[in-house]
């Protein structure tokens, strides 16, 4: 049993935590921890299941000096193992954004955490007014298949880390580290656990055609998780939605090609300002 938890919790390795090159002030307000730079219009990113603030790093830089770019830190682990799914987690963003007094918001989440745009977007939709995903589940999401390893086997956590990157050596062993002793850690991989599994039931085709806001889609054109063919999907399924490939790129195009994903980012926020104007 604890076998195949392992396996689940590196299968759904779908955001990743690296090291930052950047230090932002970690502000705790309402019982929430999270990164708030700039002034502006609000550009509010989620990270996914294993992320964490640094994902976001070209983000904040680039777009902190026109924009109010907020990060809630999710509380993946935290939160109680019957509310550890996306029902919880999208709760706790409600009252995040309630909290704050946030409006009018850019909506962006990678992997999970897109997943969880989505559903706010569609309980919330006077709060969004543009959305962007970046290889988002809530359609499908590639597994590994066959046989589940050992306990504790670290060359399986390295393979599946190494995975979910289009240049394996982006995962650096302190990396790898890192995320083998969460999946040995049994509270935490529990929690996992039920997060992936809630992202795995809650299949949202028939849902998607409520999103009425302008959508971005950009995707890694090599990504191993949630391939190309389902930013496709995406696209046909969100009436008003662009979509956006960066080759030799996997499943975090905004860490993987960050000045690419930013331009990109610019581009459209540019053109929905001028259509708004």
């Amino acid at each position: 049993m604890l076998a195949d938890k392992i396996g689940i919790c590196t299968v759904f390795i779908i955001s990743f935590v690296l090291n930052s090159t950047m230090e932002f002030q970690i502000k705790n307000k309402h019982g929430f921890k999270y990164l708030d730079e700039g002034e502006g219009d609000v550009l509010l990113l989620l990270h996914g299941l294993f992320g964490a603030l640094s994902n976001w790093d070209g983000v904040v830089e680039r777009f902190s000096k026109n924009y109010r770019v907020i990060i809630p830190i999710l509380p993946i682990y935290d939160l109680p193992r019957r509310k550890a799914g996306l029902e919880g987690l999208t709760s706790f963003l409600e009252d995040f954004v309630a909290k704050m007094n946030l409006h009018d918001l850019i909506l962006m989440g990678n992997s999970l955490g897109g997943h969880i745009a989505l559903l706010f977007t569609i309980r919330n939709p006077e709060l969004v007014k543009f959305l962007v995903l970046t290889g988002s589940s809530g359609l499908f999401e590639n597994s590994m298949g066959g046989s589940f390893p050992k306990r504790g086997s670290y060359e399986f956590v390295k393979e599946r880390v190494e995975y979910t990157f289009y240049d394996p050596k982006t995962a650096t062993k302190e990396y790898i580290d890192e995320v083998f002793e969460t999946t040995t850690n049994i509270p935490k991989c529990m929690n996992i656990v039920s997060i992936a599994k809630s992202a795995q039931r809650n299949n949202m085709a028939q849902d998607l055609r409520q999103i009425k806001v302008p959508t971005l889609l950009v995707w890694g054109l090599n990504d191993t998780i949630t391939p190309p063919m389902v930013a496709h999907e995406f696209k046909r399924l969100i009436a008003d939605s662009k979509l956006r490939f960066i080759d030799k790129c996997c499943h975090a195009p905004m860490m993987e090609h960050p000045d690419k994903f930013n331009e990109i980012l610019e581009e459209f926020l540019m053109e929905q300002y001028q259509y708004d104007s």
